[in-house]
């Protein structure tokens, strides 16, 4: 890893060029490419699975477990890419193949989503059987996660389903009943301002306490989701509340183009700033914001490629999230002295928060998990600036 005096002379120049350019095409396809070949690290060849993290060690790169979940996204990611004429060192399909034959690590309404998507991306004629197979019809009462009204989870679940009636039409009629019910779970926890909480505030104790409090996770699984459950099922009714999540993030964003971390769905105000994770700023934002785009004609680019340009250096400590020896995109930048997130909302709720003056020293954090290149290739696969972005300043 380069010194940190080389670095940050390094990417002072590429914060200059980021503001007075943003991202063009040739970056995105760029970062595209390094995305794949950085996801080799993460690979797990004797388990066909990708790992749940990799860390940077003074031993160097060392990788973590292995994340079904961030093995489903990752592949989705590949299977974007490879479809849009991207190459990667990857057999997709023996990797979905293998994956596939064992779904015991399921564990709530939020993974059989994410499975679900995965089949129809794969294998949509497999949909059905699967989908019969895995009890969907029940999973909002059986599973923790959907009884007490998570809303990533319940996203990932409407999401599967509408991935389900996309690819494969004959489903719609009979996947329609139950893709509503979630649809309509899922609008339980927006407040008026557009932001979700996390979880039903009625639902537990737990929920009752911070129920309100979204992740910015919070804010992009439910309105990509509401986005493709609008087009799969025509419920055009659902890009309301997509659009008024998606306009709301984008008024909170901060000036360097962060995507900040966690909302308070019933105040409107953002609650705690960071970390400022990188997944947000090149892959999840743009994700959700891409499908609003397709959804509804009503552009995002603006803020989208504004949040991109922090991952070249126009932020915080005008460095380059990027490693470039180590094909790796850092994970997040995060205060060096962590105060528990439940303090940054105490202190938010008591006194606004309207500076964005840095009144802690903040650091690098030196690790990646596989699904932030998994959804960064799937956003971006099929999305690319038509020519330079115009500026940020």
């Amino acid at each position: 890893m380069p010194a940190p005096s080389q670095l940050n002379s390094r990417a002072t120049s590429k914060h200059d060029v980021a503001q007075q350019h943003g991202p063009g095409r040739s970056d995105v396809q760029s970062l595209l490419q390094f995305s794949a070949r950085g996801l080799g690290a993460m690979f797990d060849k004797e388990k066909q699975a990708f790992c749940h993290r990799l860390l940077s060690t003074n031993q160097g790169l060392v990788s973590e477990g292995i994340s079904p979940r961030y093995t489903i996204m990752t592949l989705l990611g590949l299977k974007e890419w490879e479809s849009a004429g991207g190459k990667s060192s990857f057999d997709l399909r023996a990797i979905y193949s293998s994956f596939v034959r064992d779904a015991k690590w399921i564990d709530g309404a939020g993974d059989t989503g994410l499975l679900l998507w995965l089949i129809a991306a794969f294998e949509p004629n497999d949909v059905e059987k699967i989908f019969h197979s895995l009890d969907c019809k029940t999973a909002l009462d059986r599973f923790v996660d959907a009884r007490e009204r998570h809303t990533m989870e319940l996203s990932w679940f409407l999401s599967g389903l509408a991935h389900a009636a996309e690819t494969n039409p004959k489903l719609t009629g009979s996947l329609m009943d139950l893709a509503m019910k979630t649809y309509r779970v899922i609008m339980e926890n927006q407040g008026q301002h557009g932001f979700f909480g996390h979880k039903g505030t009625k639902s537990s104790l737990s929920g009752f306490l911070r129920g309100a409090i979204g992740s910015f996770a919070d804010q992009v699984y439910p309105t990509y989701a509401l986005s493709k459950f609008a087009k799969a099922f025509h419920v055009e009714d659902a890009l309301n509340p997509a659009v008024a999540c998606a306009t709301s993030i984008c008024r909170a964003q901060g000036k360097l183009g962060q995507w900040w971390w966690l909302y308070d769905a019933r105040s409107g105000r953002v609650s705690s700033r960071y970390p400022v994770y990188s997944v947000h700023q090149h892959g999840m934002a743009p994700m959700c914001l891409f499908a609003v785009q397709d959804a509804t004609g009503k552009s995002f680019e603006e803020p989208l490629y504004k949040g991109l340009a922090w991952i070249y250096g126009s932020n915080e400590l005008g460095v380059d999230i990027r490693d470039a020896n180590q094909t790796l995109i850092w994970r997040c930048i995060l205060p060096k002295n962590r105060r528990s997130k439940f303090w940054d909302i105490t202190v938010n709720a008591i006194k606004p928060s309207n500076s964005e003056d840095q009144r802690r020293p903040l650091e690098v954090l030196h690790e990646q998990r596989p699904y932030e290149y998994g959804w960064l290739l799937y956003a971006f696969a099929k999305h690319s600036p038509s020519d330079e972005f115009p500026s940020n300043s």
